[in-house]
């Protein structure tokens, strides 16, 4: 399980660095939103998720 983490925290530091969407406004989502900070929304939402796996998975029994 642990290299599972590792690779999940890896991916997500690669697609951090956003950079598809630097320079464009548009498309917009939802029609006001630029999709740049739609984007991070996303990954937002997807970092946290990931870290509760991460947590929920990989936490040593024993400590508790």
């Amino acid at each position: 399980m642990r290299w599972l983490a590792v690779i999940t925290v890896a991916l997500l530091y690669v697609l951090h660095q956003d950079f598809w969407f630097w320079r464009d406004a548009h498309p917009l989502v939802f029609g006001f939103l630029p999709i740049g900070l739609f984007y991070h929304a996303a990954f937002t939402v997807a970092c946290s998720a990931a870290l509760w796996l991460v947590v929920a998975l990989t936490w040593p029994t024993h400590l508790e």
